[in-house]
């Protein structure tokens, strides 16, 4: 059966018009959280992004435009390392190769707490040109149609299209959760003061940018701030420093740490603001925050393969002198 848009949409409009929303895609992706942000079956194609802008077509919405069973491309999907080197398989995997894509053929995604098959869009575009083109007896004219549709613009602007989906409008959940905290805690802190968490934004900016989920799950500064008060009390037994006081700090109400809004926070003299960047760049980061990140690793928040990669930037000299 051929597939094709409604007769109400036009899809060349629809793309030329949403181009400069479409970012350019990465070739060579890692994806760590395989939720999509948006998912919908349109004219009975299953189609979704994920949150980092990805789109993709579920096995039978790309076999749906392809023209053939969905088993084939579960096939292709879940014995991937045989079917590479089979005629199939070989020759998607040289389309691939083309353009530089050497992620699996398919990923699953979380659909209703179901795993599905998802073909992200360099996949989905290599087999369909295999179906339309390069597939000898077994080329469908459906394969060619829709091929032919897609490339006028790119598979990554047609799912947005279809979906509704502006990038523009979508903050990643770590940085809305840190966002929304760093505005609800605009107020002055009081002068002469300053706090842990206002000072460690660029650290959590950073881990943000390094895929660490920042979230009511993973509060740093509250690690920080414990372990700097410790330290706080054995430098200034002396009074070096005048006393540090408290400050009311509040949590979006979707964080559980709300209930207690709001949270009497400890601020610090300025006069101990250098202080604190020292111990925070040669004590912290080096010796403390290996085990806040193993410990995140051990309950399932953070990949380990990412936090070895996290940790040596973070713990690297240079990085250290750069926060």
């Amino acid at each position: 059966m051929d597939w094709s848009p409604p007769k109400y949409v036009d899809l060349e409009v629809l793309m030329n018009k949403n181009s400069e929303l479409v970012p350019t895609p990465t070739q060579v992706q890692t994806y760590l959280d395989l939720r999509p942000v948006k998912e919908g079956e349109i004219d009975g194609v299953g189609m979704g992004i994920l949150k980092d802008g990805t789109p993709y077509l579920t096995a039978r919405g790309l076999a749906r435009m392809c023209g053939i069973d969905h088993h084939l491309l579960l096939d292709l999907a879940n014995e991937w390392e045989v079917e590479k080197s089979r005629p199939r398989g070989k020759k998607i995997a040289s389309i691939l190769a083309e353009q530089g894509f050497k992620d699996p053929i398919a990923i699953k995604v979380n659909i209703d707490n179901q795993p599905v098959h998802a073909f992200t869009d360099f996949a989905c575009m290599a087999i369909l040109e295999y179906y339309a083109f390069e597939a000898g007896l077994n080329v469908r004219e459906t394969a060619r149609k829709n091929y032919r549709l897609i490339a006028r613009s790119s598979l990554r602007a047609f799912v947005y299209g279809r979906l509704g989906y502006d990038p523009r409008e979508l903050v990643p959940e770590p940085w809305k959760k840190f966002h929304d905290r760093l505005m609800l805690n605009y107020n002055e802190i009081p002068l002469g003061f300053f706090s842990i968490f206002k000072e460690l934004a660029d650290f959590v900016f950073f881990l943000i940018q390094q895929g660490m989920q920042i979230d009511e799950h993973t509060v740093p500064d509250l690690s920080v701030g414990k372990l700097w008060g410790t330290f706080w009390k054995e430098i200034n037994d002396n009074e070096k420093f005048s006393p540090r006081t408290k400050h009311p700090h509040n949590f979006p109400d979707y964080f559980p740490q709300s209930a207690s809004n709001p949270v009497e926070a400890w601020v610090y003299p300025d006069a101990a603001l250098g202080e604190f960047r020292l111990w925070l760049r040669t004590v912290y980061l080096p010796e403390k925050f290996p085990n806040y990140l193993k410990n995140k690793v051990g309950r399932g928040f953070f990949p380990p393969s990412k936090a070895e990669i996290l940790l040596e930037a973070i713990t690297s000299q240079k990085q250290i002198k750069s926060i």
